[in-house]
């Protein structure tokens, strides 16, 4: 498969590329309770951050 055809289908970050600024709820267990994670926040207050996703990892069932 060509990159071209590839480039059609996924919409996949690469290494030194912006990630979009995003909202999303998380579960604090060492609180017990739900809170929210947003990029644009961690931006402004000049942190850093490192994102990964593991599907179906510490879901509840």
């Amino acid at each position: 498969m060509s990159d071209d055809c590839m480039s059609e289908h996924c919409c996949c970050l690469g290494v030194g590329q912006t990630v979009p600024d995003f909202k999303i709820d998380t579960y604090e267990p060492s609180k017990g309770d739900f809170g929210e994670f947003s990029l644009a926040a961690l931006k402004q207050k000049k942190k850093w951050a490192v994102l990964f996703f593991y599907p179906a990892d510490f879901t509840f069932v």
